[in-house]
């Protein structure tokens, strides 16, 4: 059986259940994890990105990402705004989810984080090429 780190797990009496969180729980006897949902999306080059899912709630790291705004179905993601920031935390993303959320309904924030402004521009730009989100026209 896998080890995982304390800082990946919380005791269940410290765990915050509200109603409607996206990410998944798993109940291990006196534990509770927390696992968040990944999409893989690809871009025009064939490349593959792993992107998260998470609650706009939680603690948000300071660290360079690129995001997509997507309408969620059991298909998977449909991409209608692909984006970067030098910083997750300082939400620059917000203004473009609810613009999305205003035009498409139940909008979802991606992320995947990376760290060089370069990685981040080309797969922005590859992922634009091949999803052609309608918010970034």
């Amino acid at each position: 059986m896998a080890k995982l780190s304390p800082f990946l797990v919380k005791p269940a009496a410290q765990h915050d259940s509200r109603a409607g969180q996206q990410a998944e729980a798993r109940v291990v006897p006196g534990w509770r994890v927390s696992l968040t949902r990944q999409y893989e999306l690809a871009g025009k080059s064939g490349a593959r990105y792993r992107y998260s899912s998470f609650e706009e709630e939680r603690f948000l790291p300071p660290a360079g990402a690129n995001f997509v705004i997507a309408k969620l179905t059991k298909d998977g993601p449909t991409v209608v705004y692909a984006g970067e920031t030098d910083n997750l935390a300082n939400q620059t993303w917000r203004s473009a989810l609810e613009k999305a959320r205003a035009t498409y309904g139940d909008a979802a924030i991606l992320t995947r984080l990376n760290v060089t402004r370069a990685v981040r521009e080309a797969e922005r730009v590859d992922l634009i090429a091949e999803h052609q989100p309608p918010m970034n026209g």
